[in-house]
């Protein structure tokens, strides 16, 4: 090997080596937006459960549910900073890598999966924001119906961050074919609801029907927002995107049968 042939061999190491921080940096932002979108969805989620029993009567080391709320909203300006962060650093690393075949899928994917999390960071602001609205009318409202359907998201969005560090598709389509559970029980929730608003029966008045009916519907929508991060990473793992139809079961908008 010429002097000139090792030097050209050190270069390229170099910039492989360059090219594989930026990428960890990328993974590393992604984590970290994973995380607090998740933090942020429990919490969202817990209050549909608790309503009005604050337990920072009983143990003076838990917030009070105002707190947690305003903790809720502000998170949500955390996630928005993080995912400008990272589109600094996918443009940063486009203009100076010029990537290619799977290191230009991941860069796309992760631009995508981001912009998902931050729905999924607006959806359970939104949740925070109608449940104070709820719990100032009703002190002691909750809806366990809708607490079981976050859960379910919660678990599908724990488990679809762990294919997308792993890049693991089997994992990422397993997640994407639960979403249809929660289909099935938004539906159930939505015509629950609605009867209940229709008849005046129930355990709350209308106008607390309808912000749960949002907050469901939120809450549907957190799953498919993760069913579409699961996509990403099937594309990222196959070059492709899944080729067979999404499942859906969600009959909210359908006459009931």
């Amino acid at each position: 090997m010429t002097q000139q042939d090792a030097k050209k061999d050190e270069s390229h190491e170099h910039i492989a080596s360059a090219f594989d921080r930026d990428l960890k940096a990328l993974n590393d932002l992604m984590n970290e937006i994973g995380e607090k979108a998740l933090s942020q969805l429990r919490a969202a989620i817990a209050l549909c459960d608790e309503g009005g029993n604050d337990e920072s009567q009983d143990n003076p080391n838990t917030p009070a549910i105002e707190t947690r709320i305003a903790t809720i909203i502000a998170g949500d300006k955390e996630i928005d900073n993080l995912e400008a962060a990272l589109n600094e650093k996918v443009v940063e690393v486009i203009a100076r890598r010029a990537p290619m075949a799977q290191d230009l899928r991941s860069i796309i994917a992760a631009l995508k999966v981001a912009a998902a999390l931050e729905r999924i960071g607006d959806y359970a602001k939104n949740i925070a924001k109608r449940m104070r609205v709820i719990l100032q009318a009703e002190k002691d409202a909750s809806n366990p119906q809708i607490y079981a359907m976050g859960e379910m998201v919660c678990a599908m969005l724990a488990d679809v961050m762990t294919a997308y560090r792993d890049i693991d598709a089997d994992l990422a389509m397993a997640v994407r074919n639960r979403d249809v559970e929660v289909d099935k029980l938004h539906t159930d929730i939505f015509r629950t609801l609605l009867s209940q608003m229709d008849s005046a029966t129930g355990a709350h008045d209308n106008s607390t029907n309808l912000h749960f009916l949002f907050i469901a519907k939120n809450t549907e929508r957190m799953g498919d927002y993760v069913t579409g991060i699961a996509e990403q990473i099937y594309f990222l793992k196959c070059g492709t995107l899944p080729d067979d139809e999404r499942p859906k079961a969600d009959k909210s908008s359908s006459p009931k049968s």
